[in-house]
């Protein structure tokens, strides 16, 4: 538990891309469980919005996650607002792209690159590096250490019609498993979360069609929504120390493939 004149919080997560869909709830969820939260996003109006709702508990850092003094800042404000390192980060932020090899509009891939990939992985290797000159003072098992990121199922599964933005998630895939297992012997957990098809503006954000966002719901709804992604969080984060969830898919029930 961490204390300041503010308040108690069990811990400090940092959680990119909370000012909309799954980061959001992700947010608010944390909050409600008592941790402390510094939330990114884009849209400054949107954090400052939060930051009345929530209160102290969330504090908001508005910029492009994948840029490294933004996300510098991330850790030092966790210090400078709660007074304390973070312990969870959450790298949720993401970019879809709809259309497949053959169709998608690749002049939009090298920023859904940069934000699915080389700047995840930029976050991925700051919090691992925070977290690892951390552990003199926060051993373990005494306290737990998460990264966590958010990827999909089309990074399992080929789907031909989203194989470019899904080719993102295979490679972050990989780099999770790669970071789990080099930070498992210092007692950090590092997760994956696979989503399915999830209502947000995701959709919006990668050009897909109207006709194409019907088809989810008649063909696979109820669909999920990022309220349901956020409880699957929450249990990682809330396992004790020596409890790793390394991997969690979720899809809609009427969701049989991808």
């Amino acid at each position: 538990m961490t204390t300041n004149k503010k308040g108690t919080y069990r811990r400090v997560a940092v959680i990119t891309g909370t000012t909309s869909g799954i980061g959001e709830a992700t947010a608010r969820r944390l909050v409600a469980a008592g941790f402390g939260v510094i939330g990114n996003g884009r849209t400054a109006g949107k954090l400052r919005a939060l930051e009345e709702e929530l209160g102290y508990a969330f504090h908001g850092i508005a910029g492009d996650m994948a840029e490294r003094s933004v996300q510098e800042a991330f850790f030092d404000e966790a210090v400078a607002h709660f007074g304390v390192e973070a312990s969870v980060v959450i790298a949720n932020a993401g970019r879809g792209l709809g259309g497949s090899v053959r169709t998608a509009d690749l002049s939009q891939f090298e920023e859904v690159l940069r934000t699915n990939l080389t700047g995840t992985l930029a976050l991925m290797q700051r919090a691992a590096q925070r977290m690892v000159s951390g552990l003199a003072a926060r051993p373990f098992p005494g306290n737990a250490a998460d990264i966590i990121a958010v990827g999909s199922v089309v990074g399992r599964h080929v789907s031909p019609f989203s194989a470019v933005y899904g080719s993102t998630k295979f490679a972050l895939h990989s780099l999770v498993e790669g970071l789990r297992r080099e930070l498992a012997p210092k007692g950090i957990r590092v997760s994956l979360v696979e989503p399915g098809i999830v209502v947000s503006g995701f959709q919006r954000a990668a050009q897909y069609s109207d006709e194409q966002v019907d088809m989810f719901h008649e063909k696979f709804g109820p669909l999920l929504v990022g309220e349901d992604i956020a409880r699957a969080i929450e249990f990682i984060v809330s396992q004790p120390p020596h409890v790793h969830v390394g991997d969690i898919l979720m899809r809609p029930t009427r969701q049989e493939y991808p």
